[in-house]
């Protein structure tokens, strides 16, 4: 059996970021080969990720990040078991990194950001990776991304909440504010085209059967829901949305009285936990 040293040690710690006592126990079982010992390593990262696949992972990271001219922007939620590991340096530089490479490249899908390759790993590697050092179930569950003539991101105090707004144009101030109206008010699209008709629908019928419950005329119940079905929309569209800084108007308001000709193409909005 080879004698492992410390220096070994310490140099297995730097190649993959495992613990000291992991590295030392993964180079005895190789018999300080390395690449078999980092290989181990991985072994148990993905036995790690096996074991607690039915955890719970309702902590993390949520950011996001434009391009500096605008033109897109992409938001990652990031997943852990505690709040602890979630505030940690491995977790928050992890997440700003594939944030970057997403920005840089344009990434599209959540699929091709766990394939993406960082160094000599890719993403979800190194995501198992990391479960093997940290011991707790991790993962990239959301990404998303616009394009649009002017793309702005906001990112709340704590990295628990970040928003993204497209818009046909550039305008600083009022993209800034859509993003956090967005954040602050979770919008589910910008205007009722954008929300689902299944989600209409269930709405309608929601409210038909709340007003027969409460006893109103079968005659007047698809009027009662159409009503709250308006209702509906009005808060949960970015556009039908009072204005968080002045409620007096709504969203679509400020921004006509702002520039007639500047629109909202898209949103996205992360949370932790959802």
């Amino acid at each position: 059996m080879a004698k492992i040293t410390a220096a070994e040690v310490n140099k297995l710690r730097k190649m993959t970021g495992a613990g000291m006592m992991d590295c030392k126990k993964a180079l005895i079982e190789a018999d300080g080969d390395f690449d078999l010992a980092k290989d181990n390593l991985r072994k148990k990262g993905q036995k790690i990720a096996d074991k607690r696949a039915d955890k719970e992972a309702n902590e993390g990271v949520v950011l996001a990040k434009t391009t500096d001219d605008k033109s897109y922007g992409a938001i990652v939620q990031f997943s852990c078991e505690t709040d602890f590991v979630a505030n940690g340096d491995d977790v928050v530089n992890f997440v700003k990194t594939i944030l970057d490479y997403a920005v840089a490249n344009g990434v599209k899908t959540k699929d091709e950001l766990l394939a993406a390759k960082i160094g000599d790993l890719t993403v979800q590697e190194t995501v198992t990776d990391l479960m093997g050092k940290i011991g707790e179930k991790l993962e990239v569950r959301g990404f998303d991304f616009i394009e649009a003539g002017a793309v702005y991101a906001y990112n709340h105090n704590g990295s628990k909440l970040a928003s993204l707004v497209g818009m046909n144009k550039a305008n600083d101030e009022v993209g800034h504010q859509m993003a956090m109206q967005t954040a602050a008010m979770a919008p589910i699209a910008v205007t009722k085209d954008g929300i689902p008709q299944e989600v209409l629908d269930k709405e309608k019928e929601i409210g038909m059967e709340v007003a027969r419950q409460e006893g109103k005329p079968e005659n007047m119940l698809e009027k009662i829901a159409m009503g709250k079905l308006g209702k509906f929309v009005k808060e949960n569209t970015l556009y039908g949305q009072a204005f968080v800084r002045d409620s007096k108007k709504s969203v679509e308001q400020y921004l006509k009285e702002t520039d007639k000709d500047l629109q909202v193409t898209d949103l996205k909005r992360f949370v932790l936990g959802a």
